[in-house]
């Protein structure tokens, strides 16, 4: 589980899909027919248990508790052709960008990114056949009908994905944290010593005219994440949905160069898809400087991607960060 105990990104939840109810093998018996044919009905198919998107919740929360996830079975069929009723199916409502894994194998079983998207991720047994089916020629009065087919019962991982238009990416303590909390309305904890972040942070960006971007700050990157060292793999599937990536690294290091080429690794040795995103360098804490030492500090900058100087605190740069920021989302 996260740092944070309400944000909740991964899960692991038992399900278990009704099993089918069983076919009549009733024979028609009444005072006027002593002898009537099979009219045993089916039995009723067992509950599904279903998934569903909902993009009213942010996190897993809200099943944290939930260990099992049961869908009743179907009824048994009856006489006079009845057949019995369907077992009552399980909806589990999960956030926007929950991918659902099998726990036994990690074959991943569905993924959910649209709100009211519905998959059935285990059907329920089918019910079997009464023995009205199986009268033939030969065989007036079967006395036999199909037991209904077993549910599923399987354990399933859930892992939540943020879906934010900006990730940041950056070492611990390049101001991330600072960033968000000054330009949206998100109360990240701030302090500087690594990974104060251990959860990612989501907050709503305003922008002119009444529009606004979602930003998610992603717990600092050390070199090796990408190997699961410190708390890498699971927050780098967090980026992977981010439209673009915002890189942060502080005036005060000693080669923004070299620091900005070993984040990109880690992200290329995590998937090379994440290359393909937008990207913008902010270099933040620029407060530090003076107007010689930004001058020389632009000179030093890796070439090919967009760059802003800022200071969260000092609240400089920030408006055209946020224009960076836009373009890269709808330019």
């Amino acid at each position: 589980m996260s740092g944070s105990p309400n944000f909740i990104d991964q899960i692991r939840i038992q399900c278990r899909s009704g099993k089918g109810g069983k076919g009549s093998s009733h024979l028609r018996r009444e005072k006027y027919m002593p002898k009537g044919g099979p009219d045993g009905g089916d039995g009723g198919r067992g509950g599904h248990i279903i998934l569903r998107g909902n993009g009213q919740l942010w996190t897993l929360l809200h099943l944290r508790y939930t260990k099992h996830v049961i869908a009743e079975d179907g009824e048994v069929g009856s006489s006079n052709q009845s057949s019995g009723r369907s077992g009552k199916d399980q909806v589990i409502e999960v956030p926007l960008g929950t991918v659902v894994k099998d726990d036994e194998t990690g074959q991943i079983l569905c993924e959910v990114t649209k709100d009211g998207e519905e998959h059935v991720l285990f059907s329920g047994g089918r019910g079997g056949q009464g023995n009205q089916h199986f009268k033939s020629s030969t065989n007036q009065t079967p006395r036999y009908a199909q037991p209904g087919e077993p549910g599923t019962e399987k354990w399933v991982v859930m892992e939540l994905k943020v879906l934010a238009d900006v990730g940041l990416v950056g070492f611990p303590n390049a101001g991330k944290s600072t960033l968000l909390s000054v330009i949206t309305a998100a109360k990240p904890k701030i302090a500087d010593y690594a990974f104060t972040t251990l959860t990612p942070n989501l907050g709503i960006v305003p922008y002119r005219d009444h529009k606004s971007f979602v930003m998610a700050d992603i717990p600092g990157i050390i070199e090796g994440a990408h190997e699961g060292k410190g708390l890498g793999l699971r927050f780098l599937r967090h980026i992977e949905r981010n439209s673009a990536l915002l890189f942060m690294i502080p005036a005060d290091s000693a080669d923004i160069k070299a620091d900005y080429q070993v984040l990109l690794n880690e992200l290329e040795q995590y998937s090379p898809d994440l290359l393909d995103k937008d990207r913008v360098l902010a270099i933040t804490k620029c407060d530090m400087l003076d107007a010689v030492m930004m001058k020389q500090l632009q000179k030093d900058l890796p070439k090919g991607v967009d760059h802003v100087l800022i200071s969260s605190v000092a609240q400089i740069g920030l408006e055209d960060l946020k224009d960076a920021l836009w373009k890269k989302l709808h330019g």
